[in-house]
């Protein structure tokens, strides 16, 4: 198993894990987020295709502008990341 199939929230911290793309979508390191989800990264990215794993993303607003939340779902389980406008990890829950 790789290191950052182990990752936990606390290692996000800080790290950079998405860019947004030419046509403003935020596109993420399936790794971590995988990670976090308890899957492989092709699980994540097949999880994405098939409807199994399903994200919301939210833009932030007054004191919050410029900063995205975006949670994931697979299962039981959810990740809420919080990210700024650079694409670092500013929280995990």
């Amino acid at each position: 198993m790789r290191d950052i199939d182990r990752i936990g929230s606390a290692e996000l911290l800080g790290r950079k894990i998405a860019d947004v793309d030419a046509e403003g979508a935020v596109v993420f390191d399936a790794a971590p987020v995988a990670a976090l989800l308890g899957l492989p990264p092709e699980g994540l990215m097949a999880g994405l295709r098939d409807n199994l794993v399903f994200q919301i993303h939210e833009m932030g607003t007054g004191d919050d502008l410029g900063n995205t939340r975006v949670t994931f779902r697979h299962r039981s389980r959810e990740v809420v990341l919080i990210l700024d406008a650079a694409g670092h990890v500013l929280g995990v829950h």
